[in-house]
């Protein structure tokens, strides 16, 4: 049985020795005692103790602390108690301050236009890594894999046609319906036929697909990369010398290019199906002569200008989605944060390089 905790002041009150057992169970009354003290000794000896724990270390460091006196007579296993003690009697940190309003907005808009940079740094990176690729798959075509590259032509194209198809046959209806409303005013429903024809084929038909197909597929490119680098997947690729931008890369990329202008191009179509038929059952326009006045308002450069930016587009979406898939570190957490990022990401993208085609057609007269 352990003796209970005790002290004596010696040495002419000079000297603070404990005695017995300075555990939890054993202190008692000794720190109130040690809290009416009135004497002030210059050092502290515990060489009489006959065990300690945590908190009987806590009452020694604190006095220590409080007068600073040094700690005497202490074995092996105390001194390592008493060390652990004084490191970890820290003071707690003090509350950020608060930041005014505007100074926090502009840091947020700091971080993000960083953020926003390394990641443009990292696309652009990461695009010449592609590049490279599909040079060295050029020299070198036995290392395609095609089974790879027509499965994704399967999941990019084939299986997007219902949901494109149905989309746009609505989005031609909704063109019709909200034109004709306007143009009514003016007794000119017949020009409906120039708005349908003239948007779908221009810019509704590719860009809707784009959109569809960065919500559809490129998050889908990311969330697969993103599982596969946490599962370290990739790296037993790598290990085993297979090269992750040939195997999971390009057969995505050389899909998504291959697949958009005829994405595009039959969303065009079935968008121009639905305002005519729009246009034959509200306004009264036979389907022969809604065929017959597409033929004459609508130019050949419209079709052009959706099927040149179609494959660019298809491009931009599946480069953004490896991207943010191969950026997946930590935990799973991150692969939606990074999924959510390449849909964003994608559809910005489309939307600025659709801008500057408007701008390039219009400058060489493709209006």
């Amino acid at each position: 049985m352990s003796a209970p905790a005790d002290f004596e002041l010696a040495d002419n009150a000079k000297t603070l020795r404990f005695s017995g057992s300075l555990t939890l169970a054993q202190l008692g009354m000794l720190p109130q005692q040690l809290d009416e003290l009135e004497a002030s000794p210059d050092r502290i000896d515990i060489a009489p103790v006959e065990r300690m724990d945590t908190v009987g270390a806590w009452l020694i460091h604190r006095i220590a602390r409080d007068q600073d006196i040094p700690v005497e007579g202490a074995n092996q296993d105390q001194a390592h108690l008493l060390a652990q003690i004084a490191a970890a009697d820290q003071p707690l940190e003090n509350p950020p301050e608060q930041v005014p309003p505007l100074r926090r907005v502009l840091e947020r808009m700091g971080e993000a236009t960083v953020r926003a940079g390394v990641t443009l740094v990292g696309l652009v990176g990461f695009f010449g890594a592609v590049l490279v690729a599909l040079f060295a798959l050029t020299r070198h075509p036995k290392r395609i894999r095609w089974n790879a590259v027509i499965r994704q032509f399967e999941v990019v194209g084939v299986d997007a046609l219902a949901i494109i198809g149905l989309m746009s046959f609505l989005i031609g209806i909704v063109i019709a319906q909200q034109g004709a409303i306007q143009l009514r005013q003016f007794g000119a429903e017949v020009f409906t036929i120039n708005l349908v024809g003239r948007i779908t084929l221009r810019e509704l038909g590719v860009l809707m697909t784009a959109i569809m197909v960065a919500g559809r597929s490129g998050s889908a490119f990311a969330a697969q990369l993103g599982s596969m680098k946490l599962a370290e997947e990739v790296d037993a690729m790598r290990t085993i010398g297979v090269s992750p931008m040939e195997a999971l890369v390009i057969p995505r990329v050389v899909a998504a290019f291959w697949m958009m202008p005829m994405l595009s191009f039959y969303a065009a179509m079935v968008g121009l199906f639905g305002g005519g038929l729009f246009c034959w059952f509200s306004l009264g326009i036979p389907p022969i002569t809604f065929v017959s006045r597409i033929r004459e308002v609508v130019p050949i450069t419209d079709l052009w200008q959706g099927l040149l930016k179609a494959p660019v587009f298809g491009m931009i979406i599946a480069i953004a989605g490896c991207f943010q898939g191969m950026q997946v570190e930590g935990n799973a957490e991150a692969v939606g944060l990074r999924t959510t990022a390449a849909v964003v990401q994608s559809i910005f993208l489309v939307i600025v390089l659709d801008a500057f085609f408007a701008v390039f057609f219009a400058s060489i007269g493709w209006i």
